[in-house]
């Protein structure tokens, strides 16, 4: 869920599984929200706003089934769900031709800082990863997707904790007591309880990591079949970027970390592979997904390159967003345009921080793997509604 910041940090990472590294100074600012007009923001009249529209009215109907006077938000966005009843009733008359013009009426747009000083973070992408499975182990089906054991406790401290918002833990009860579940290298070995609850297995271990990161997948079977996966629970181990451990290697240049050179560099080196990858101890469990799309932290199926990937700590899932990204590739153009906060994931923090969801396929990995950009946004917020019922 989703999470990044470190330029040490794989520039791919998931929306909604691990356990984040060490939070830095930069990633504890505060966030603080500025009103801007629409004439600020990069390229607004050039974006095809009909586009987010089925991204925007999936957060919609959720927030139209929780009570007006529920708390939307936190410190900063203080709202209640009351508050976009009257953007989200409006949306099923909205057309693509007259998506901006709702839009401009309904909402406010307010540029998000860190601090109130810094407007300029870190954006990277992730993507829908692609496998190759079989319902039995059979070769070259040897390497396991397992599901969430029944014995896995994750507890959101959140709920018990004010300020402990958004930290998550996870264990197993031993005489009434929560203990750390096994770390990645236990449970790769078959060194836990649970190494028969295999919901699918891959012929790739590589490839089997990275969906890990990713969170999601559609697995091609070797019975003609494909299956969609999705993150179902995580080991409650720190989430630790291997990009990083090459680096600190010398096997890899901060520069050239990527998805892609991260690996090309395990598939030359496969007898030390299984050993780079073991020292990030996070594990994630899977679940098949009857669905369209893989299903960000919102609990909703995602938009490529419409949803984003937030610090729910400090944006709100369901808030529209006005994105301005310097080409997350070299060649392509910037991204300007309309996306919804929809998803998380264990790197992604700090007040200006986003991870773009682009889809599945080659080009969706080829642009989240390389991605590594700088950008903004603007947060859309709901204008007060009038007596009359209008908003202002």
């Amino acid at each position: 869920m989703r999470y990044l910041h470190l330029l040490f940090i794989l520039p791919f990472l998931l929306s909604s599984c691990a356990d984040v590294e060490p939070v830095t100074e930069d990633e504890q600012l505060p966030l603080v929200i500025k009103e801007a007009r629409y004439s600020d923001l990069p390229n607004w009249n050039a974006d095809n706003h009909g586009q987010v529209l089925e991204a925007f009215a999936k957060s919609c109907e959720r927030m139209l089934k929780r009570s007006s006077d529920s708390k939307f938000g936190n410190d900063v966005v203080q709202l209640t769900y009351g508050d976009w009843r009257p953007a989200c009733e409006a949306l099923p008359n909205v057309t693509p031709q007259t998506a901006q013009q709702y839009f401009e009426n309904y909402f406010t747009p307010y540029l998000a800082t860190a601090g109130g000083v810094d407007s300029e973070g870190l954006f990277t992408g992730y993507y829908e990863a692609s496998l190759n499975g079989s319902r039995t182990k059979v070769q070259p089906y040897v390497y396991p997707l397992y599901a969430r054991p029944e014995d896995l406790v994750m507890v959101d401290l959140g709920q018990f904790r004010e300020h402990l918002k958004g930290e998550r833990i996870a264990g197993r009860v031993v005489g009434g007591n929560l203990k750390p579940y096994e770390d990645r290298a236990e449970i790769v070995a078959g060194d836990w309880p649970h190494n028969d609850k295999v919901l699918v297995w891959v012929d790739d271990p590589v490839a089997s990591f990275f969906l890990h990161i990713q969170g999601s997948g559609v697995v091609a079977m070797n019975d003609g079949t494909e299956t969609r996966v999705g993150y179902a629970g995580q080991n409650g181990h720190p989430y630790y970027a291997i990009g990083r451990e090459l680096i600190a290697r010398g096997e890899l240049t901060k520069e050239e970390v990527s998805l892609q050179s991260i690996r090309a560099w395990l598939q030359a080196h496969p007898d030390q592979a299984d050993e780079i990858m073991n020292t990030n101890k996070s594990y994630v469990f899977f679940r098949e997904l009857d669905t369209d799309g893989p299903v960000g932290g919102e609990g909703l199926t995602l938009t490529p390159e419409r949803s984003l990937a937030v610090d729910r700590t400090m944006v709100p899932y369901g808030t529209p967003l006005w994105v301005d990204i310097a080409p997350p590739v070299e060649g392509e153009a910037p991204l300007q345009k309309l996306m919804v906060a929809q998803d998380t994931g264990g790197a992604i923090r700090g007040a200006v921080r986003g991870d773009v969801f682009w889809g599945y396929g080659d080009r969706a990995e080829h642009m989240a793997g390389m991605m590594k950009s700088k950008g903004r946004y603007w947060l859309l917020l709901p204008k007060p509604v009038t007596a009359g019922g209008d908003a202002q």
